[in-house]
């Protein structure tokens, strides 16, 4: 028992699950999807059928124009439903963390519960609120603009007299965007709280007695402190908006909106994959994505080492 508890592959027997499962479901699926980008196969057929194609896939899609308006979509998403989350987040975690404990502890809990409920349910209850004939926002929209003060309807003019349709390309884009952001703005909160936390009570004493008040101390001691980990949440929300799906493709139903104006880059692979049944150009979209975000992340990287915040 002792030479066994002993042994140098106990290690490496305790990894194997990990090391395993790993193989299996993360870098065979991967090296599988690099070698297809650089074929030309289709889901149903044989591997025998396989056509070396080299770059061409890779070619086809940087020339596809629908790739590029799903790249704008996914930016544009990113920047609206991005930008709101942290203005928001930031000043929203300091005014919890001047809270008593237990007040601010239940409000965290509410927060945060966006993010822990199914995008599916999300997706679906916006998607009844913004519905055209029948959704809540519409109704209200629709009684404030008949709403009558003496006999006068002193609203109609800031109101529309018809039942917007939030699927058309000029709406559907800030709808999504605010559906992203409602659902992750108290994660960020959570985010910018937990950091908060590590922050030397002696910092804000300090600024008290400097004659500091709420916004001053959020300037000059919280935003350089949480520096690491507002770059942290930009990275991790830049990653978000880059696999943003659920929420476009319930939103949209699946159709990307009028003229695609809802696509995102996730949308467009899952399209090409599964609806044109084009898998080599969709792993080709996968890894031009890759390279996309990899790149974002990787300046993301060298701004903070070169101190630009």
């Amino acid at each position: 028992m002792r030479r066994f508890s002993n042994s140098k592959w106990i290690p490496y027997i305790y990894l194997s699950p990990f090391v395993i499962l790993f193989i299996v479901f993360g870098l065979y699926p991967m090296l599988f999807s690099a070698w297809i980008a650089l074929h030309s196969w289709e889901l149903g057929t044989s591997f025998h059928q396989m056509e070396w194609l080299g770059l061409a896939n890779f070619e086809y899609v940087l020339t596809d124009e629908w790739f590029y308006h799903a790249l704008y979509n996914t930016l544009w998403l990113g920047l609206a439903a991005g930008i709101p989350q942290h203005l928001i987040a930031l000043p929203l975690a300091a005014l919890l963390f001047r809270m008593a404990s237990k007040k601010r502890h239940i409000l965290l809990c509410f927060y945060f519960l966006p993010f822990i409920t199914s995008s599916v349910a999300i997706s679906l209850v916006f998607c009844s609120l913004f519905s055209r004939d029948f959704g809540l926002l519409n109704q209200v929209l629709a009684g404030i603009h008949d709403w009558k003060l003496a006999g006068i309807q002193p609203l109609s003019w800031l109101f529309p007299e018809q039942a917007i349709n939030w699927q058309d390309s000029s709406h559907i884009r800030w709808v999504i965007a605010f559906v992203v952001f409602w659902r992750y703005v108290g994660w960020n909160t959570l985010l910018y709280f937990s950091a908060m936390k590590t922050i030397p009570n002696e910092l804000f004493d300090a600024a008290t007695l400097d004659g500091a008040g709420f916004w001053q101390q959020l300037r000059h001691v919280t935003l350089p402190t949480l520096r690491p980990m507002i770059l942290l949440a930009l990275t991790l929300s830049l990653i978000g908006s880059f696999q943003l799906f659920e929420e476009p493709f319930i939103l949209t139903s699946g159709t990307g909106g009028s003229g695609q104006a809802g696509q995102t880059l996730a949308m467009y692979l899952y399209s090409t994959a599964f609806a044109e049944g084009d898998f080599a150009t969709a792993s080709a979209t996968a890894w031009l994505l890759f390279i996309i975000l990899f790149s974002l992340c990787n300046l993301t990287r060298r701004i903070n080492q070169k101190d630009y915040l």
